[in-house]
């Protein structure tokens, strides 16, 4: 894999993925919560979104003030073209593997 991609770094990359415009720091945190029955810390989770940010696999920018959060503004995520493309690596590269896997039977539901 060209770029390093953690397993928290994964997760948290797949949740913006799939909260699309709503995809802010608590929804993160939450939607973390409720697939991976998980309770990510919101410090390390923004920790790890600055560095998707800095490598390239996810952008952000400050939604409105608003009322119901004292005036201060939501940060919105949403993937890059890196960010999808590093997933589908990361995909990739994990079927591989468990392709190769004897006598491994995956039921996919």
């Amino acid at each position: 894999m060209k770029n390093y991609l953690g397993e928290f770094e994964e997760l948290v990359l797949l949740t913006v993925g799939v909260l699309g415009v709503d995809a802010y720091g608590v929804a993160i945190k939450q939607e973390m919560e409720v697939r991976t029955r998980k309770k990510p810390s919101i410090g390390a989770l923004h920790t790890t979104l600055n560095r998707l940010e800095q490598k390239g696999f996810v952008k952000s920018w400050e939604g409105g003030a608003t009322a119901a959060r004292g005036g201060r503004r939501k940060r919105f995520y949403n993937l890059t073209a890196t960010g999808k493309s590093v997933l589908q690596e990361a995909h990739t590269l994990r079927a591989q593997f468990l392709n190769d896997i004897p006598n491994l039977s995956i039921d996919n539901g």
